[in-house]
């Protein structure tokens, strides 16, 4: 555990330090987000905070390749390269969306070619860990896994609509899915603690940590595009990772539910952004608009439309990325009875506070001195 919390320090402290460059890159290069009638910043903000992040897991793993205890890691597979070359490939698409605005279907086509390089180097859903379902085509392999990470990095990206709320969702949903692969990996291999999507996984936690100090409200940088869909990119890969790593043999059936959830959902960390996804669409489709039309109809609009303020609708939105996510990972520890027990009353209490805003408190104002 101290290997994987060394490794979350790495990128978290790189990427502090790395985000101040990035917020002076996007000055030069006028990747600014401009005041839009559906945004609720009031000043315009740089947005290549991706590119810090992408150095923060990049140095992460360079540093993780040499530590004795990860070794086996990066001896077996080039699966850890794969995913930072796919992470890189949509930075560098997100950071030419952030400074020359791409249109949809250039986008979509670099997202589908960024997760088609990481299938083709072996990062692949081959597997689901139920009843030991096989995909038998490789075919469908390469679509399915395609398309879990497109839509996976689409759904990041459509949420990252409050300062904090993208890199905080991640970080949460994040933390969750790392305690459950440390956990499978203790059972499943008591010899060997090295694993690669628990690797992973805390070097991104890492890289949004290190980040939203820089981007909570008020934010001086936001992630952007660039940011966004790399998040995406990299929860989905390892989620990938983790189905293809477990053995039915030696791995109950309690803790393999965890990990199909984030395929079903498909990502229970990336719940969120995908509950997002859904409503926009259907609300949009029924209001006769397309698809994609951008409008301020995502859950943060709708939550501070409801009278809750900035801060308050990205911390209601940690509750429920925190609920979801480690409801899921408790699932390898604790009796299924006894999880959703607790589960049930976290729901309630995230509904109490999601539909009634609670009183803000303002500060009250000092009359003026008056001037002699």
């Amino acid at each position: 555990m101290r290997v994987y919390l060394l490794v979350l320090l790495i990128s978290a402290g790189v990427t502090v330090l790395a985000t101040p460059l990035a917020r002076w890159i996007a000055r030069r290069t006028n990747a600014v987000t401009p005041l839009r009638e559906r945004d609720v910043h009031t000043v315009p903000t740089p947005r290549l905070g991706g590119l810090a992040m992408l150095v923060g897991l990049a140095v992460a793993l360079l540093l993780a390749s040499q530590m004795p205890f990860l070794e086996p890691v990066f001896a077996t597979s080039n699966q850890a390269w794969a995913i930072l070359g796919g992470a890189t490939i949509v930075c560098l698409l997100g950071v030419a969306d952030d400074i020359w605005d791409l249109d949809w279907i250039t986008k979509l086509v670099g997202q589908i070619l960024a997760a088609g390089f990481i299938a083709w180097q072996g990062v692949q859903l081959v597997t689901l860990p139920i009843a030991g379902t096989t995909i038998g085509s490789s075919r469908l392999s390469l679509i399915l896994t395609v398309l879990v990470i497109v839509v996976a990095m689409n759904a990041v990206n459509w949420v990252d609509g409050l300062d904090g709320l993208a890199a905080g969702v991640i970080a949460i949903g994040g933390a969750a899915f790392f305690v459950y692969t440390y956990l499978l990996t203790t059972e499943a291999s008591p010899g060997d603690y090295s694993d690669l999507a628990t690797m992973v996984l805390a070097a991104l936690v890492g890289a949004c940590l290190g980040f939203l100090p820089h981007n909570f409200f008020p934010a001086r940088i936001f992630m952007g595009d660039s940011g966004a869909m790399m998040l995406g990119l990299v929860v989905a890969s390892t989620a990938i990772v983790v189905t293809g790593d477990i053995d039915a043999g030696t791995v109950s059936q309690r803790e393999q539910f965890p990990a199909f959830l984030p395929i079903v959902l498909p990502f229970a960390v990336l719940l969120v952004p995908l509950v997002d996804v859904l409503v926009v669409v259907v609300r949009r489709v029924a209001a006769g608009k397309a698809p994609w039309a951008a409008d301020n109809s995502h859950l943060h609009h709708r939550l501070m439309a409801r009278g809750h303020s900035h801060r308050r609708t990205v911390v209601i939105l940690y509750m429920w990325t925190f609920l979801v996510a480690f409801g899921a990972a408790s699932l390898a520890v604790l009796p299924t009875t006894t999880v959703l027990v607790l589960l049930g009353v976290g729901v309630a209490i995230a509904t109490f506070l999601s539909v009634v805003p609670l009183p803000v408190r303002r500060r009250r104002r000092r009359p003026p001195v008056p001037v002699p």
